[in-house]
């Protein structure tokens, strides 16, 4: 299994097929993702923990647990965890290509590039 921890939290790989991607994700009191934007994929996630404070093309929503969020793909999009428990959600990717080089950081928190 494939398992990152990047400054936010973690992600770890759930399935990987030609098809889609599934990840779970959590995201750490206080923290967020960058502001990014992906060509190649869309994405649907599902809340499953938490409160996701989320961001698309610059208007800001929260939601809650059992939640469905639609990522179109090129929308500039981030997920934050304002509240006091870890915030964790699902993410299916779909598309053509799920490779983490498809990712245009906007703005990241953590200088990333």
């Amino acid at each position: 299994m494939t398992r990152s921890t990047p400054p936010w939290g973690y992600w770890e790989v759930l399935l990987d097929e030609s098809y889609c991607k599934v990840k779970r994700v959590a995201v750490m009191p206080g923290h967020r993702l960058s502001y990014q934007k992906h060509f190649k994929r869309y994405e649907t996630w599902v809340v499953v923990s938490g409160v996701a404070t989320v961001t698309i093309n610059g208007v800001c929503t929260d939601h809650q647990v059992g939640e469905i969020i639609r990522i179109p793909m090129e929308a500039a999009h981030r997920v934050g965890n304002n509240g006091t428990e870890p915030l964790i959600f699902i993410e299916v990717q779909q598309g053509l290509y799920f490779g983490e080089d498809d990712i245009i950081r906007l703005e990241d928190d953590y200088a990333r590039q």
